[in-house]
C-alpha cells in the first residue's frame, strides 16, 4: 500500500452536522481545513427517489458492515447510509431545538446554547412559527422563514388534535419552501430516507459544506479515517484510507475535530487507544415508534408532503417525577407499499397491498435513559480495509418504555379522532437519532470530553457529533448538533488565535 502525507491547519473527520458546522467556523476565520468522509457525494438524479434503490436496495450504504446486539440478542449486519452531508441527506428536516428543562442535566445552560441555534437555523433555512409550540424554549430571533399552508393529510392531523385539547404546530423545517434563487420543494412524498434529487431539502451539501467549500474547505470523500497517531498529549497525524485506490494518507493538522457519529466516532477513538472507560458506552437513540390506522378513504390521494404537524403537549408531563423528558408526536409520511412489504410477514402483504392509500401515520419521538451498559465496542472482526468491526449493543429501560407508550397512545387518539381504525404499532430499530456515546460533562471519570468537549487528556482533539450529548432529549437532535457544532468551532478558534 502507497503512503503519503497532507498538511492543514484543521482536520474533521465526518461531514454531518458537527463536523460541518465546526467546519464552516474555522474556515471563515481562514483556516485551512480538510474534512475527511467516508461516503461519496450525492448523486441527485431520478434513483435517489426510488423506494427501491433507496430503502431496499440501500444505494449509500457502507461498504463495511456494524455488528447489532438488541434486546439481548443479535440481528444481521448494519450497513448505514454513507455520503457526504452524513445523516442530513436522509432526514425529513424536522429542527426543533431541545427545551430549557432538557438541559438540567447538562453541564451547560440554554442560554449558553441560544444564539448559535439562532445561528444553526439561519444557516440551514427553517421554515418555522415562532410562537407555536406550547413548550418551546424562548427566542431572540425568528425563523428566518415562514411555515407553508397545511397540505390536506396534515390539516386532517391538526384538526384531530386540536378537537382533543391539544396545540398542534407547524414542525420547524429545514426545507426551500421559499427561495427563488435555487430548486425549491414540489412537496413530494420523498424527504424522509430519501435524498432530494432537486436538492431542495436544506441538507448540508446544500447549505453549509457550500458555504465552508467557498471559505476553502477540501473535502476528501470516499476517504476512510481509520485511527489517530499520538505523540503524547497531542494527536500527530490522522492515518486514512482512500476507499476507491485503497493507499493510505497521514493527514497532520494543528487541530483535529473528530464528527463521525455516535456509532463511528467511538470505535476510531478505540482504534486510536484512547482508552478513557466511557468512550463508546451511554448511547442513546429516542425510543421511536410509528403508530398507524387505516381510514375508510384515500388519506393521501396525491402523494403529497405533509410532515408539517407536531405535537409538543405531553413533552413535560412526567419532568417533575423523572426529571426527563417524554417526547413529541408528528406526522410522517406512509412508506411505499414495496417498501412495506417487503418488511411485512408473509401473511401481512396482500393486506397491505389493499390498505396502502387508507393508512396515515404519526411518528412518537421518546426519550431514552443514558446507559452504561449501551454501547459501542470493537469486534475481533475486520472490515475490507482490515479495521476493527464496531459492535453496537442496545436495550432500552421499562421507563423508556412507558414514555413511548404515553406518546403511542396519544397518538392512537389523534388518527382515531381523525377517523382512523385498527390502530397499529411499529417500533423503529435504526439508530438515526443515535447520541450520547462520547459523553461531554464535568465528571472526568465519567465523560471524555470537557465543557468545550475536547477529548480529556489531549489538548488538540475535540468532538462535535451527536456523541456529546449527555441526554438525549425528546426531539431529533440534529439542530442541537449543529448548534454546537458551531458553539465548539467559536471556542476553537478562541484558543488557537
Amino acid at each position: 500500500m502507497s503512503t503519503s502525507s497532507k498538511h492543514f491547519d484543521a482536520v474533521v473527520v465526518g461531514s454531518g452536522f458537527g463536523g460541518a458546522t465546526v467546519a464552516l467556523r474555522l474556515t471563515q476565520a481562514g483556516a485551512r481545513v480538510a474534512m475527511i468522509e467516508r461516503g461519496g457525494w450525492p448523486v441527485r438524479d431520478e434513483q435517489d427517489w426510488d423506494p427501491r434503490s433507496i430503502l431496499l436496495d440501500k444505494r449509500y450504504k457502507s461498504e463495511s458492515p456494524v455488528a447489532v446486539d438488541l434486546y439481548g440478542f443479535g440481528r444481521p449486519d448494519d450497513y448505514p447510509n454513507e455520503t457526504v452531508g452524513g445523516m442530513s441527506v436522509f432526514y425529513g428536516g424536522a429542527s426543533l431545538r431541545l427545551r430549557e428543562r432538557d438541559f438540567d442535566r447538562w453541564p451547560i445552560d440554554y442560554p449558553d446554547l441560544a444564539p448559535y441555534y439562532d445561528e444553526a437555523e439561519n444557516l440551514l433555512g427553517v421554515h418555522g412559527q415562532a410562537d407555536g409550540d406550547p413548550v418551546g424554549p424562548p427566542r431572540q430571533q425568528p425563523y428566518p422563514a415562514s411555515p407553508i399552508e397545511l397540505t390536506f393529510p396534515a390539516e386532517r392531523i391538526q384538526n384531530a388534535a386540536r378537537s382533543l385539547g391539544h396545540h398542534p404546530f407547524p414542525i420547524p423545517t429545514a426545507i426551500n419552501f421559499s427561495d427563488e434563487t435555487r430548486p425549491t420543494c414540489v412537496l413530494c412524498a420523498t424527504c424522509d430516507g430519501y435524498p432530494c434529487k432537486i436538492e431542495a431539502k436544506n441538507d448540508l451539501p446544500a447549505t453549509i459544506l457550500k458555504q465552508a467549500q467557498e471559505h476553502g474547505l477540501k473535502i476528501f470523500a470516499q476517504t476512510t479515517a481509520a485511527r489517530f497517531e499520538r505523540s503524547g498529549a497531542r494527536v500527530s497525524g490522522l492515518a486514512c484510507i482512500d476507499g476507491t485506490t485503497d493507499t493510505q494518507t497521514t493527514f497532520t493538522a494543528d487541530t483535529f475535530v473528530l464528527s463521525a457519529g455516535a456509532l463511528h466516532s467511538p470505535a476510531i477513538l478505540l482504534r486510536s487507544r484512547f482508552d478513557h472507560p466511557s468512550v463508546g458506552r451511554y448511547l442513546m437513540r429516542h425510543c421511536n415508534v410509528i403508530v398507524a390506522c387505516v381510514f375508510p378513504f384515500r388519506t393521501n390521494p396525491g402523494r403529497t408532503f405533509h410532515k408539517q404537524t407536531c405535537i409538543t403537549d405531553f413533552y413535560e408531563q412526567q419532568r417533575d417525577e423523572t426529571g426527563m423528558a417524554v417526547g413529541v408526536i408528528q406526522d410522517i409520511y406512509t412508506p411505499d407499499p414495496i417498501v412495506m412489504k417487503a418488511h411485512a410477514p408473509w401473511w401481512g402483504r396482500g393486506v397491505i397491498g389493499l390498505t396502502h392509500r387508507y393508512m396515515q401515520n404519526l411518528l412518537c419521538v421518546a426519550e431514552d435513559d443514558p446507559q452504561a451498559s449501551n454501547r459501542v465496542e470493537l469486534t475481533d472482526r475486520r472490515d475490507r480495509h482490515g479495521l476493527e468491526v464496531p459492535r453496537v449493543t442496545h436495550d432500552y429501560t421499562e421507563a423508556d418504555k412507558v414514555r413511548s407508550n404515553v406518546l403511542a397512545q396519544g397518538a392512537k387518539a389523534i388518527l382515531q379522532e381523525a377517523g382512523g381504525r385498527f390502530p397499529y404499532r411499529y417500533l423503529i430499530d435504526t439508530f438515526s437519532h443515535a447520541v450520547g456515546s462520547v459523553r461531554m460533562g464535568t465528571d472526568e471519570a465519567d465523560c471524555p470530553l470537557d465543557l468545550d468537549c475536547r477529548y480529556r487528556g489531549v489538548n488538540n482533539l475535540y468532538v462535535s457529533d451527536g456523541s456529546f450529548m449527555p441526554t438525549s432529549g425528546g426531539v431529533n437532535p440534529s439542530l442541537t448538533i449543529a448548534a454546537n457544532g458551531l458553539r465548539v468551532g467559536s471556542r476553537i478558534v478562541e484558543l488557537t488565535e
